[in-house]
């Protein structure tokens, strides 16, 4: 039986969290038992997902003590003071792991650069499978120290083609080690039993809207949003906005929304259980973001048979879009391109919006757990 082991010590339960879940999930229930799928619970990141790991036969190893709920989780400076503790505290307990279980494969997502440092000192012969997700900064430290330590990455993977091409360009790893994995977004089971236990909710307060869905912060971008939205609504009053999210930015754009008079038309409505049920009866879905890869929710939307207009950003939209064969796309960050999508996407016939909504519903095979199991089992398992 092959073992693989999850390095993610993730802060927040956001993109990277749900991709590691999903992953181990797709292995561990396609797997035919061949593979034994482990999740390294760095600091008790993982404490709170134990019994649903047990419950699906993924084992949980803890590397030391748990003391997540401890470190600071808010704002730039108290993540990066918790990912250095983490990082302090982990290297004897992970070099012991390392010789202990001797694992065959360890899949980083989070902190790659311990696994990776350690990799390279000693001579192990498990093998490191880098995962880069996200709009990665390629600075020039970055680049230089990816570079150097590559011998010891057997395989790096890339949730879509454009970060692929990237990095081949930019020529930091051999390209025989770059593999496109898409992300496992979709679970489709847990999607329909989602859909029957919100089934009845009519959402009767909230009629003709569009929706957008992330953590308020500067990536999401949703100040550019409400500004774009303010100007579209001023000749189009029909529909309303809701944004589903938590995040530091909150204040600042209940600000914005209270200074354009738009209390009546644009709702933060917070962390949502039943985003679902709201995607079904949403008229599109609009992303803002600044980078994606492509990001968890705009593939939910279109699994939800929603339209889907998202900015043109970097690593993933425009591709899962089909260069805008599936959805509209508008340049990111520029004054009134969003207004202009909407007004154009007012303009669509119900056939045109159809079929757009029917391709960007089938490219989202590809990012289903058994899709992924397919993908990820190939790039291990490839000699």
């Amino acid at each position: 039986m092959k073992k693989i082991y999850y390095w993610a010590p993730c802060l927040d339960k956001v993109g990277t969290y749900k991709a590691v879940v999903n992953s181990a999930l797709s292995l561990s229930k396609y797997s035919n038992k061949l593979i034994n799928v482990n999740i390294i619970n760095v600091c008790g990141e993982w404490d709170e997902k134990k019994d649903f790991f047990y419950e699906n036969k993924i084992d949980v190893i803890d590397l030391s003590f748990s003391y997540f709920k401890y470190l600071p989780k808010r704002g730039y400076l108290g993540s990066r003071i918790s990912y250095f503790l983490i990082l302090f505290i982990s290297i004897i307990p992970l070099i012991r792991f390392l010789f202990k279980h001797r694992p065959q494969f360890v899949i980083g997502h989070l902190l790659t650069i311990l696994p990776i440092i350690l990799f390279n000192i000693f001579n192990l012969k498990s093998k490191l499978i880098l995962r880069i997700s996200g709009f990665p900064r390629l600075n020039f430290l970055r680049k230089n120290l990816w570079k150097i330590l590559s011998k010891k990455i057997d395989k790096i993977t890339c949730p879509s083609e454009d970060l692929k091409s990237q990095l081949i360009k930019d020529k930091i790893f051999e390209s025989k080690k770059l593999f496109f994995l898409p992300d496992p977004i979709i679970n489709v089971e847990k999607y329909k039993d989602d859909l029957k236990k919100f089934k009845s909710e009519k959402n009767a307060n909230y009629q003709n809207y569009f929706i957008a869905v992330g953590r308020l912060t500067k990536q999401k971008n949703f100040s550019y949003l409400i500004d774009e939205f303010h100007k579209y609504s001023q000749n189009q009053p029909k529909y309303n906005l809701l944004i589903f999210g938590e995040g530091e930015e909150r204040k600042k754009l209940e600000k914005k929304i209270h200074d354009l008079k738009l209390e009546k038309k644009i709702f933060l409505m917070g962390f949502s259980e039943n985003i679902f049920s709201f995607m079904k009866r949403a008229d599109a879905f609009i992303l803002t973001s600044l980078w994606e890869d492509p990001g968890f929710v705009i593939i939910e939307a279109a699994f939800c048979n929603l339209f889907v207009i998202s900015s043109d950003c970097k690593n993933g939209p425009n591709e899962f879009l089909l260069n805008g064969k599936g959805g509209i796309l508008f340049k990111k960050n520029s004054k009134n391109e969003l207004k202009a999508s909407l007004n154009f996407f007012d303009n669509l016939t119900n056939d045109e919006k159809n079929l757009m909504k029917l391709l960007a519903k089938k490219n989202c095979i590809k990012y289903t757990l058994l899709r992924h199991h397919n993908y990820l089992k190939k790039i291990l398992f490839l000699n």
